[in-house]
């Protein structure tokens, strides 16, 4: 397990520092392929010696190595917290992979493409929450590829399986999720945009995945961790009430509470409430 967990935190680090480039070049409409990362100042390609995941940065002092131009904090801060993701998300899906695999391939290889789809979720959810904290969008580019692929890993792993329970609940918490944010995008359509309606399916894809529990936890903690942030920003006088807050970071923060502590939650609430 512990090389897994750094074999992990190595590929998010990685992946963390593409997304860098995913977050400024999507809400452009530029190629995230051509052309090649370049210093803004100065034009210069950046050499694979200072595309070293958060220690070029280190190395560097935060500048560019040819024209002295500084580097936002934010691409270590993206590259980290991908790689802390990756290692997350290894540590909750990784387990199941590695007992099955010398019981049952069939379950293995299922076990595998629903860690690889929680992890392709992780990825697209530190560069969406990203996207919609510069510009306020949550760009199709994103958001259908992730739900995409939910689609195809998860909906192969449940064939795997013969698990029709979890298929039917990913495909309920899809379809209520984006009913929900699609009434209070028609109620108040200033409040929520047709972007977060498409992120809440396929966030309920992947609560639903994972049982009833976790998608009703994840899809509350959203609202609840919003609103306590829109207070928050209210008291601290940072915002109006007719202030554009992006939700799409809460929503996605919301979802990952009901991935990790979805089940355990909502017992711990049945329970003090006298239901369980």
């Amino acid at each position: 397990m512990p090389v897994l967990a750094a074999f992990a935190l190595a590929l998010g680090l990685a992946i963390g520092s593409f997304l860098n480039v995913v977050i400024h070049r999507v809400p452009a409409g530029l190629s995230v392929v051509r052309p090649p990362s370049a210093c803004p100042g100065c034009g210069h390609a950046i050499a694979a010696r200072d595309n070293v995941p958060v220690v070029s940065w280190l190395l560097l002092k935060a500048s560019c190595r040819h024209c002295s131009a500084p580097i936002a904090i934010r691409y270590p801060i993206v590259e980290a917290v991908t790689g802390v993701a990756f290692l997350v998300v290894s540590l909750r899906f990784g387990p199941p992979f590695l007992v099955q695999l010398p019981v049952s391939p069939a379950l293995a290889a299922a076990a595998g493409l629903e860690w690889i789809a929680f992890l392709v979720l992780a990825a697209a959810a530190v560069a969406l929450a990203a996207v919609d904290l510069d510009v306020h969008r949550l760009p199709d580019r994103i958001v259908l590829p992730t739900g995409a692929v939910g689609v195809v890993l998860l909906g192969t792993a449940d064939l795997l399986r013969g698990d029709a329970v979890a298929a039917g609940t990913a495909a309920a918490g899809a379809g209520a999720a984006a009913l929900l944010y699609a009434v209070l995008w028609f109620v108040k359509p200033g409040g929520m945009g047709l972007g977060d309606v498409k992120l809440a399916s396929v966030l309920g894809l992947f609560l639903g995945q994972l049982g009833v529990a976790p998608l009703v936890v994840g899809v509350s903690a959203g609202f609840l961790l919003g609103a306590v942030f829109g207070v928050a920003l209210l008291l601290a006088r940072r915002a109006g009430r007719s202030s554009g807050i992006p939700f799409g970071p809460w929503m996605l923060a919301g979802a990952w509470v009901g991935v990790l502590a979805g089940a355990p939650l909502a017992r711990t609430y049945l329970a003090l409430c006298g239901l369980a």
